[in-house]
């Protein structure tokens, strides 16, 4: 039927195969049922957790003051969109000088503008620049950013990559997801009577924490390999699979957390919030996929799309968000799946994705990272105890995501430095965390100093990809595939 129901399909045949080989079974068991029963485990044991005082500023509060609603004054937003984006372009630049994405330059930037550096050496001129009354207009803005760029990334998500990589894939991709997603939860039972409160469920925050911990910067690995020449190698096509799995379930696990946490707030049920899902997703995958077929024709025909073609996706595309907004999840989902259910020849999502690109990368997203670098206060991480806790969950994220990875891919098959660097590769968080952490906050599943730790978090393991990746694994070393499933 549907594009993704034919990846599970998929996934379900390549799962049983792999289950039918002895040795490769009990692997299997070991590396992926056990994360499994450790997070049911663990979800019954935090029912019975009770709330410590929490620590200053952990609680679960606005990240910022509420944002006033008015005519935004045109004059100031113009200047700090530009400040904005000569700030990210300058501090991008220079970062990639030092080996390190531009994305983490962006980001960096974003922290720069917000109460962590400018609001603290300046705070006069931080209130000047960015008055509370204008970050409404920014949050929406970011938005929008976020709305296209979620469409590119559904648009090349490449379901199939995993089936054709192999038994050997679907260990490792899955390993890769449960082993951070148990860990996370595990992390929680120590940090819910801590830095939670009594409004949010500890089933909602261990499941938020378990994907935040599971996440992979897809777009940012796609560039590191890339830049590398790797893409074509082993460890690259392998890399694509499991970021293309782990995307699909983190999302599908984070739409979940989001519909539970909005749904004790909301008027809409949560059985209808599921049965809304449901049916969007039969339409979408069922009737406008094949309509979109109609589009690529077009497109095949004529080399390109006609401007009313063009507004018909951008409607889709709005229409789709709006769509999983009203059914309490999120923006993003929508316009997630509304790329997903593209038609996949490759020129034609090519060209789709260079008529969106550029406005994207180069304006809204920027603006998204100067939001989330308002939203981000490093001084609410104060004392010897916050920063402890900071740095648990800097070491459990990579515990459980490079080591998950590198443990599944070594017995899998693949040799240790091969297996090293495909964890550090799946350890890249990048943007995506950022927001999944965005949209955590959002719903208040975390606090704003949790929120600061685990940006911090998504800082630190993305920096440390590409120095541990030259380590372990130089291009030099990098092996072709000798042909597909191998």
């Amino acid at each position: 039927m549907a594009r993704i129901w034919g990846y599970h399909i998929l996934n379900l045949a390549d799962t049983t195969q792999l289950l039918a080989k002895p040795k490769l079974a009990l692997t299997y068991a070991g590396l992926v049922g056990g994360p499994l029963a450790a997070l049911v485990v663990v979800l019954r044991l935090g029912r019975g957790l009770s709330l410590a005082p929490p620590l200053s500023g952990s609680h679960n509060t606005n990240a910022t003051p509420a944002l006033a609603v008015g005519f935004p004054d045109l004059a100031l937003l113009m200047a700090q969109i530009g400040l904005i984006i000569l700030l990210s372009r300058a501090v991008g630049s220079l970062i990639e000088r030092i080996g390190q994405p531009r994305v983490i330059g962006e980001v960096l930037s974003g922290l720069l503008l917000g109460p962590s550096f400018l609001g603290w050496v300046a705070p006069g001129l931080s209130a000047s620049l960015f008055p509370t009354q204008s970050l409404g207009v920014l949050n929406a803005l970011s938005q929008v950013g976020l709305v296209f760029f979620m469409f590119m990334v559904g648009l090349e998500l490449n379901l199939n990559e995993v089936h054709r990589q192999g038994r050997v894939a679907i260990l490792i991709s899955h390993a890769s997801i449960v082993a951070p997603l148990a860990l996370g939860a595990m992390l929680a039972l120590y940090l819910y009577p801590r830095l939670s409160d009594a409004t949010v469920s500890f089933s909602e925050f261990a499941l938020f924490m378990g994907v935040a911990m599971s996440i992979t910067a897809f777009p940012v690995l796609a560039r590191i390999l890339s830049e590398r020449k790797l893409l074509r190698s082993r460890l690259g096509t392998m890399a694509i699979a499991c970021a293309a799995v782990g995307d699909v379930t983190g999302w599908c696990v984070l739409a979940y957390v989001v519909g539970l946490a909005r749904a004790t707030h909301s008027s809409l049920p949560l059985w209808e919030t599921i049965a809304g899902v449901a049916i969007f997703l039969l339409v979408m995958f069922g009737g406008v996929k094949i309509f979109l077929r109609k589009i690529e024709r077009a497109y095949l025909a004529h080399g390109e799309l006609s401007d009313n073609w063009k507004a018909f996706l951008l409607l889709l595309l709005l229409m789709s968000s709006l769509i999983t907004e009203g059914l309490g999840l999120h923006l993003v989902f929508g316009a997630f799946i509304a790329g997903a259910v593209m038609p996949r020849n490759r020129d034609f999502a090519s060209y789709v994705i260079d008529r969106f690109e550029s406005l994207t990368v180069l304006l809204l997203l920027p603006l998204f990272f100067a939001y989330t670098g308002l939203r981000t206060s490093i001084g609410q991480v104060k004392g010897l105890g916050m920063w402890w806790l900071c740095l648990i969950i800097i070491v459990a994220a990579v515990a459980g995501k490079l080591g998950g990875t590198s443990i599944a891919a070594r017995a899998g098959g693949m040799r240790w430095r091969e297996s090293l660097a495909l964890g550090a590769l799946m350890n890249t968080r990048g943007l995506m965390e950022l927001i999944v952490l965005n949209i955590g906050l959002d719903i208040k599943v975390i606090s704003p100093a949790l929120f600061s730790m685990m940006v911090i978090m998504a800082i630190v393991t993305t920096m440390m990809t590409p120095p541990l990746l030259e380590w372990v694994y130089p291009a030099s070393r990098a092996h072709p595939l000798s042909r597909p499933g191998r």
